[in-house]
């Protein structure tokens, strides 16, 4: 699936393919990534997995599979053959995949006889990538992993979509596969204010007025409403970077280090024993929200 409703075209040079991994009714910002990747050109969506976000709900998996659903409905878009349920639940053996078909997906698009680079995009944890490089130890060579997880480097810390699955996250680590790691102290560059996304985003169409309003209703809930890190009138947009950096590569905003072991409270250990990863040390904030408000408003006019 690629959306090319634009006056622009993107050279076929450019276009890759793109798997998204969502724990998208988790919190209120994936939704806003999941919407830009629909819209961006330049990305030949393949397919999304919804993801779980932990322990907390018992059915958590299938509430950001029902999220992807209602997203594309009220985008008018095809769900048949886009939307996969990823496991339930974390890697309990770092030896033992939790096989799905968001799993499965992964290893069969990677697999494709496709000369497009592939990048999959986690916005939760990493289960189904470790799960699917367990399955398939040669997919590591095939694509590519946009992570939002992990804390600052080089000390790390306590970070939700790493506490997530951290036995997930030391097999993608630990193995050939490259990443690019958008980490706490990036994600959070991504701060928006609710008067800001009622003027750039709630008046463009059904899917604009569900983006403010899911996210104004997840504010009220009492963990965000509670939290000292919540202002009352702003939010952090700390997904949108995942797409952000395919679709402007920042290539002076990153640095080269070799991925840690990952240690049970989610300190960075250097081992020495794995290969150098791409970490994100910055992001464009205004370049990303302004493509995400002018691809809303522009698809808004057409549909």
């Amino acid at each position: 699936m690629r959306y090319t409703e634009y006056a622009f075209e993107v050279p076929e040079e450019k276009i890759v393919r793109v798997l998204i991994d969502t724990d998208a009714k988790n919190e209120a910002d994936d939704q806003f990534a999941i919407v830009q990747a629909l819209l961006s050109p330049k990305l030949e969506n393949k397919g999304f997995i919804a993801a779980h976000f932990g322990t907390r709900l018992p059915d958590s998996m299938e509430r950001s599979y029902a999220e992807l659903e209602k997203i594309f409905d009220l985008m008018g878009f095809e769900k048949e053959g886009m939307i996969f349920r990823g496991a339930e639940r974390a890697i309990q053996d770092k030896a033992v995949p939790q096989v799905s078909e968001g799993a499965r997906k992964i290893v069969e698009e990677a697999m494709k006889n496709d000369a497009r680079p592939l990048y999959i995009l986690f916005l939760g944890p990493l289960t189904d990538m470790a799960s699917a490089l367990l399955m398939e130890p040669r997919i590591a060579q095939r694509c590519t992993v946009i992570w939002i997880g992990g804390g600052r480097y080089p000390s790390g810390g306590i970070e939700f979509n790493l506490g997530n699955d951290i036995e997930a996250a030391n097999v993608v680590f630990s193995s050939k596969v490259p990443v690019w790691q958008i980490p706490k102290n990036v994600y959070e560059m991504m701060a928006v204010s609710f008067a800001e996304l009622e003027l750039n985003v709630y008046p463009h169409g059904a899917i604009g007025k569900y983006l403010l309003e899911q996210m104004n209703e997840h504010a009220k809930e009492d963990i965000p409403r509670l939290s000292d890190f919540r202002s009352g009138e702003t939010w952090v947009l700390g997904d949108s970077p995942a797409v952000g950096v395919l679709l402007y590569e920042h290539r002076f905003c990153f640095d080269w280090v070799q991925a840690p072991l990952i240690t049970k409270d989610m300190t960075y250990v250097q081992t020495g024993l794995n290969r150098p990863i791409r970490v994100y040390r910055e992001v464009d904030s205004h370049l990303i929200l302004n493509d995400l408000y002018a691809k809303l408003a522009l698809f808004a006019a057409k549909h």
